[in-house]
Formats: structure tokens, sequence, C-alpha cells
């Protein structure tokens, strides 16, 4: 796959084959729309195109909005959308000059003039332009005047879309991570940097990597303890111009997360830890990329730091019997 951070950068193809979206997830839902793409690439010769945008549509037009949360940052969309098999990816800017081209100068200078789109796939319910005025109508009327086919998903498929994107959301926040990894189709990831914390981990013998996650908006899963498979990178860039390569983790290390504000120690802000089973090495700086898989306990008060020492050595124990449960399947 190749990607782009803008449109400048991408050199417009004779043979496009055009899906537009956020693609929040990259889940299920949105597989059935990208096989569909590949299936029309591959029936006309074509080059798969996904056109998405960073920072989020709704950042721009509503600012004063604080409720969002992405399912991916845009690092974790791009490695999935990679896995995927599409051809391009462009990762264009959301601007208010973008937003506010009319239905017809988006279809003429985005989708013909810098894509060269020759079909598009896409929802009955997608809309563009000024005002989101444009429509699957729009994209259909200009067809045959710009010359190029569209392909509509159907709306079940859509359905589906919306379905996965909202059961992920609503299982994460309850903790409930088998059903937001089976709406995905994989574990759900947090992606962040390793940083210095308090150390009260190491002091009741679980040290901990604190995370510091990259994407402000990022959904957090409920407070508490999780069994999770953490990646271990140098802190570089997933995402450049060209060629998307997926970098080899330097290790894979098998963990227990926690999530919360530590009520014992009188914390305050939300801490987001991870400790590493059988691992001592310092990896401060270094990226981390935690797949989340199992859900062990809420978050909870306990009178005393040896109170929760003895309750953290007990959920150890039942991370390391799911791990080994696992693999002996």
């Amino acid at each position: 796959m190749k990607i782009y951070r803008s449109l400048d950068e991408f050199e417009t193809l004779s043979n496009a084959v055009v899906t537009i979206g956020t693609f929040d997830g990259v889940h299920i839902g949105h597989q059935k729309i990208l096989s569909k793409l590949k299936e029309c690439a591959s029936e006309m010769g074509g080059e798969t195109v996904l056109l998405t945008f960073f920072p989020h549509p709704r950042l721009i037009i509503n600012p004063n909005d604080d409720n969002l949360r992405l399912i991916n940052d845009i690092e974790e969309k791009s490695h999935r959308l990679a896995l995927s098999g599409i051809d391009h990816l462009i990762i264009t800017p959301f601007t208010r000059d973008f937003s506010n081209q009319s239905p017809e100068e988006y279809i003429s200078n985005v989708l013909v003039g810098k894509l060269g789109t020759k079909q598009i796939v896409i929802g009955y319910d997608h809309h563009f332009g000024k005002d989101r005025a444009g429509s699957i109508k729009d994209l259909k009327y200009f067809a045959e005047i710009y010359d190029y086919a569209v392909e509509q998903i159907p709306e079940q498929d859509i359905e589906d879309v919306a379905v996965s994107s909202t059961r992920v959301r609503e299982s994460l926040i309850k903790g409930d991570i088998e059903t937001a990894n089976k709406y995905l189709g994989y574990p759900f990831e947090l992606t962040g940097t390793v940083v210095r914390g308090d150390q009260i981990g190491r002091e009741i013998g679980f040290p901990t990597a604190n995370l510091n996650v990259h994407e402000s908006h990022k959904l957090i899963p409920a407070y508490g303890i999780y069994a999770v498979e953490a990646e271990i990178y140098p802190n570089v860039p997933f995402i450049q111009t060209g060629e998307y390569i997926d970098p080899a983790p330097e290790r894979i290390v098998k963990g227990m997360a926690y999530i919360g504000t530590r009520p014992t120690v009188d914390g305050m802000n939300r801490k987001i830890e991870i400790n590493l089973l059988d691992f001592k090495d310092d990896i401060y700086t270094k990226t981390l990329r935690v797949k989340f898989l199992q859900f062990i306990r809420h978050d909870q008060w306990f009178e005393s730091l040896e109170a929760m020492r003895e309750q953290i050595t007990a959920d150890e124990m039942n991370i390391r019997k799911y791990f080994d449960e696992q693999q002996a399947r």
C-alpha cells in the first residue's frame, strides 16, 4: 500500500476505483466495503484508492464538540488498511475550505480531477460538499457527465457498518473486550509512548510502563484490569509518505494492563499502566502497541497498599492462567 499525507502528493490515476470515509475501526462492517472495492478494481483492472481525513471532520465542523472518541488513531487505522490489501491510502487534511466545496466542485476537482476516479464504491448515506449537501443522487447524476461509474453498497451492509461501530464503542466503554474484538475482527489497541511515572507499581512489586496515548480523542476502555499483549517499537513515526512498511516490533510481551485513577493512593488523573510479565528491560521513550485480549475486573479502592498488592497478585495469576489456556487451544 502506498500512503499520501495530502491530495497534492497523489498522482492522478487513469483507472482509480475509489471509496471515501473515516473508516474508524476498520471493523468487520468496513471490511465488506473494502472487499467490494477490491472486487470492482479486479473486474476492471483498476487500482484501489481510499480517501480518508485527518483530523476527523467533526473536529473542524464542530470544534467545541468534545464528545468524539475514536476506535483507531491514524497510525492504527493505516496499519489495518494496509492489512486489508488496498493499493493507495490518502490521508488528506480536512479543512473549512475543503468542506466548503459544492457537490459538483468536489466531484470535479477531487474525485475526477485529482484521483482519476473511474468507479466509486460508496454507501447510500454518504454525504459530501458544503453543508453535506451532496449525496448518492448527485454522484449518480454527474457520473455520465464526468465519465465514472457508481457502485452503491447495499443498505444492509451500510447498516452493518453503523451497528459494528456502535457495538465496538459501547462494548469498550463497558469493558466488554470480547464483544468489541468480535466486531473489530482483531484485538482493540492502544498505541502510545512509555513515560516515567511515580514508581508506585515498583514499590509493591509490579513495575509498570506508563503509557501516554498518542491520540487525544482515542476511546479508552472501561477502568479496570486487562490481559494484554504489548508490541514494543522504537519511538519513530509509523506513517511516512510512500510505500507503507509495517515495522516489525522489537519484542512482543504478554502483560497486565491497568486503566483508572488509582483511588487507593488518592489518584486524580487517569493512568494507563502496563505490567509486562517476565520482562525487566528499560523501555522509556519506546512506543507500545497494546492489544486488549481479556477483561479481568473493574477498578476498585483498597484499604491499604498491601491489600492492593494481594489483589494484583491474584490478577496476575488469572492473567497467566488465561494465556496458558489460550496457548493450549
